[in-house]
């Protein structure tokens, strides 16, 4: 079984955390659903403030209607 579909990996059963995997970007449990970030990793942190940053400037430099 890969780590990514053992549910004891993951933190409140949304968030997937896993020390011993390397990996930073993993499949979810179910893998059509597309992929997360493992959040054992700090990099991860990292990514997820950079997305929330843009999507932030974004929301703030769009044009009003």
């Amino acid at each position: 079984m890969e780590p990514t579909e053992d549910l004891s990996n993951y933190k409140y059963g949304v968030f997937y955390y896993n020390k011993n995997d390397r990996r930073i970007i993993v499949p979810k449990r179910i893998k059509y659903l597309g992929w997360t970030l493992n959040f054992a990793r700090p990099v991860s942190y990292f990514i997820m403030g950079v997305l929330i940053t843009l999507i932030v400037v974004a929301w703030m430099v769009a044009p009003d209607k």
